[in-house]
């Protein structure tokens, strides 16, 4: 709120909040009210969870892959019902909303969030994991924006396409890009060399916290070991840093090579608009402090009038 006090363009989100661990209309009205108290400047960000402490505990399926989307699934729909519509009813395997139970006099038939946010339609972002065509034909017939993070080129070049092709098969003809936004894993340094070597450090940190939890896809033989729960079973011990950097996943660089790599990307994605600056876990807040002002002092100028959007 404070953010919000003091600035008049900047939006706000949570990637993501985890639907499976909400109930539906708690979740709506939470975001009605930061929406409100933001004046629209909320963005909707959605996932389905990855950990199984979380997600379990919360008495959500998460092992079960497919009953894990199906509940998601459900709980979207009556989240954008609630959202959009004056009043509405849900009745689905999971939730009848609201019982016809009786209420001052007469039967409950439909039910009303109380606020509703102010940006109507409400902008909604997923995260891209496992790149399923259901999940690709899931964002396409909702309208849903993808956000790829720390994902081998190879596959981002795969998603992006795969993500155009579901849209238009529901309609929707988008420019390469278009509704998507990358995310880097980065550093910028003096040299490629200084960058490569204060990047390494920040990478080992990231991968202790990653490969338990089947996080780390930067290869075709990891990407084929995604079992029925969609989310990768190895535990990727041997990550060679090397073959990340040669994958493109990760990006130590000058701000002259990351002006040509972002060049690179918008000859070929013209639609893609949106850059997001990943600091992964392990950088210290003078190097976050520094990544930021290299960035906005060396990369931005070149692409002014662009969105771009440092988290």
């Amino acid at each position: 709120m404070y953010l919000a006090q003091h600035t008049k363009r900047l939006k706000f989100g949570c990637a993501f909040n985890v639907l499976t661990m909400w109930h539906p209309i708690r979740l709506a009205e939470d975001f009605a009210v930061a929406d409100i108290l933001t004046n629209g400047r909320m963005i909707f960000g959605i996932a389905r969870g990855y950990h199984t402490r979380e997600v379990e505990t919360f008495g959500a399926p998460m092992l079960d892959d497919a009953a894990n989307r199906e509940l998601f699934e459900e709980q979207f729909e009556i989240v954008m019902k609630a959202f959009h519509e004056e009043a509405f009813s849900h009745s689905g395997k999971h939730y009848t909303l609201p019982p016809e139970v009786p209420y001052r006099g007469y039967t409950l038939k439909e039910i009303t969030l109380v606020p509703r946010p102010i940006r109507r339609p409400v902008e909604v972002w997923q995260p891209i994991v496992s790149g399923t065509p259901r999940a690709f034909d899931f964002m396409a017939k909702h309208g849903i924006k993808g956000v790829m993070l720390g994902t081998a080129e190879q596959f981002i070049d795969q998603w992006i396409h795969a993500y155009q092709e579901a849209n238009a098969r529901h309609g929707r003809t988008l420019q390469l890009g278009e509704n998507m936004a990358l995310g880097l894993w980065s550093y910028l340094g003096d040299t490629h060399e200084h960058a490569k070597s204060k990047l390494q450090p920040i990478f080992e940190e990231h991968v202790k916290f990653a490969a338990p939890l089947g996080m780390l896809r930067y290869r075709q033989d990891q990407m084929q070991q995604l079992g029925p729960t969609g989310v990768a079973r190895h535990i990727a011990a041997g990550v060679d840093y090397e073959d990340v950097l040669a994958k493109k996943a990760w990006i130590p660089a000058t701000t002259a090579e990351m002006t040509e790599y972002l060049k690179d990307l918008e000859r070929r994605y013209s639609g893609l608009e949106h850059i997001i600056l990943g600091f992964p876990f392990g950088a210290s807040a003078a190097d976050f402090k520094d990544q930021l002002e290299r960035f906005a002092r060396d990369v931005m100028p070149t692409f002014r009038g662009r969105a771009v959007a440092a988290h």
